[in-house]
């Protein structure tokens, strides 16, 4: 295919810069794992979540940090994998591009209480590495508990997509997707194959913007009703594939680190 740079930004490249700042792990540790109805408030439209503060608190609590922080505030999308996962948390828009690493705090324990399936929110986290999780999360396409239940000591499922709140991530999963310096399946809003072969530069406003994510309710009994699938195949051997597959697409965290300086064109996916 056809390749060619189209980031509107004086670097040409679209290059992801990595702040060497940390939010302030004292936040972390005060911070309550109270709070269990948080809003996704997106540019397609805004869904709610409950998160499992009782049964993950400390996957919760780590979550609500950066909520509480505004750390996620313009943060975006950076991974669409069809029929699999969308991946966000990572990274922000300030306005203007390069997009910008979001500080990370301390790793959280794992809890892998609950089962990856379609609809939960879950932790993404480094390869091999099962205490790993930090900022980055990702939303369930289909039920992928036969390979994120037991891969790398499960992947940690704290929440769950209410009501038809799944109609605004699949409106997600649905956008083209990109590839884009270090990351595959890049979903931008707005910007077709007509649009890559006329060369047409990448803005702001094609990113798919989380604009904030806010507590709705900090009742920690409203995921009561909810009855989410125990995680059954959490002792069971997961099969070694190489470091393909979805441990690949979703365990990719810091290969930001490994990638600074290197200059990769924006490939149509």
């Amino acid at each position: 295919m056809r390749s060619c740079s189209r980031f509107a930004t004086p670097a040409k490249w679209l290059k992801y810069s990595l702040s060497v700042a940390c939010l302030s792990t004292g936040v972390l540790l005060t911070q309550a794992a109270s709070a269990t109805t948080v809003q996704f408030q997106t540019v397609l439209g805004d869904f709610e979540v409950n998160l499992f503060d009782k049964t993950t608190p400390k996957t919760v609590a780590n979550f609500l940090a950066y909520v509480n922080a505004n750390a996620y505030q313009n943060t975006i999308i950076h991974r669409s994998a069809s029929k699999f996962v969308v991946q966000g948390g990572g990274y922000k828009y300030t306005g203007e591009l390069p997009l910008v690493a979001i500080p990370q705090n301390a790793a959280v324990e794992n809890e892998p209480v609950y089962s990856n399936l379609r609809g939960t929110i879950a932790m993404a986290k480094l390869s091999s590495s099962v205490n790993s999780a930090t900022n980055q999360w990702f939303f369930n396409l289909s039920n992928n508990a036969s390979n994120l239940d037991k891969q790398n000591g499960g992947f940690t499922a704290f929440g769950q997509v209410m009501g038809n709140g799944m109609d605004v991530v699949d409106a997600i999963a649905a956008l083209n997707r990109f590839n884009v310096d270090i990351f595959q399946g890049f979903p931008l809003r707005n910007y077709s194959s007509s649009d890559h072969t006329a060369n047409k530069p990448v803005t702001g406003d094609h990113l798919m913007l989380i604009e904030n994510i806010v507590v709705l309710n900090a009742d920690p009994d409203t995921a009561a009703s909810l009855n989410p699938t125990k995680n059954t195949l959490i002792n069971e051997k997961e099969k070694d594939d190489g470091g393909s597959g979805s441990m690949g697409l979703i365990s990719l965290l810091m290969l930001s680190l490994l990638a600074l300086g290197r200059k990769r064109l924006l490939n149509r996916k």
